[in-house]
């Protein structure tokens, strides 16, 4: 069976309801990126980072998978799908793939602070916030589950790895200006097909590949016709 390697940006849970961050309308339009999302922003007002991102959860945490998402997950009827992620939200497991990698964290799990050991806890939904003051079993503060900008991004190994051994990349939803993430196409083997869809023109001078210019769902079908 074919490795098939879905990379997702933002873009991807776009037609769920969930705003990219970088489009005028975007999640920081009335925030500054150093003023809630840098390690350096946590450790000088970690309550307002708290508070930022309770509000993020609690505003988007009902929201479901797009056409785009339910698509990429019955593909696992015909490939080896692997799913490498930057989206916080947990959209892909709720449309039922089965194996995601989350690059940047997950909104819906919390940590303890400090480096990560990879000791996550899941969020209750009903009580989804996290406030100064708690903490985990050994009385370190707990923090969103969240790779700052500024902070090692734990899962880049792992992900530049399953690159690698696909057989087919498909890029949804991410511009390829976000480094650490678009540098992941250059591990890809230069003897596979690379598939770009989003609705902008995209450049990347790095890899040629065939871009379907179209959103995640219209454009997941476009790309089902064409394997």
């Amino acid at each position: 069976m074919k490795k098939l390697v879905f990379l997702t940006g933002a873009g991807m849970s776009a037609e769920s309801g969930i705003p990219t961050f970088r489009d005028a309308d975007g999640l920081w339009e009335n925030y500054s990126i150093e003023e809630i999302c840098t390690h350096d922003a946590w450790l000088r007002q970690p309550a307002l980072l708290l508070d930022f991102y309770n509000m993020l959860r609690r505003k988007f945490m009902d929201c479901k998978p797009n056409e785009g998402h339910r698509l990429v997950a019955q593909l696992e009827e015909r490939y080896d799908v692997q799913v490498i992620t930057q989206n916080i939200d947990n959209l892909h497991e709720q449309a039922g793939s089965h194996k995601v990698l989350h690059l940047h964290g997950e909104m819906m799990k919390c940590r303890a602070d400090g480096r990560d050991t990879g000791v996550h806890y899941p969020l209750d939904p009903k009580n989804p916030d996290i406030h100064m003051g708690d903490t985990d079993a050994n009385g370190v503060q707990l923090r969103p589950h969240i790779v700052f900008f500024q902070e090692d991004v734990p899962n880049l190994e792992q992900a530049a790895y399953l690159v690698s051994e696909a057989d087919i990349l498909v890029v949804i939803g991410t511009s390829l200006n976000v480094y650490p993430a678009a540098g992941l196409l250059q591990y890809a083997r230069k003897d596979i097909p690379v598939y770009l869809i989003d609705p902008k023109p995209i450049s990347y001078p790095y890899r040629a590949f065939t871009q379907i210019q179209k959103g995640a769902g219209e454009g997941m079908k476009e790309l089902i016709a064409l394997l």
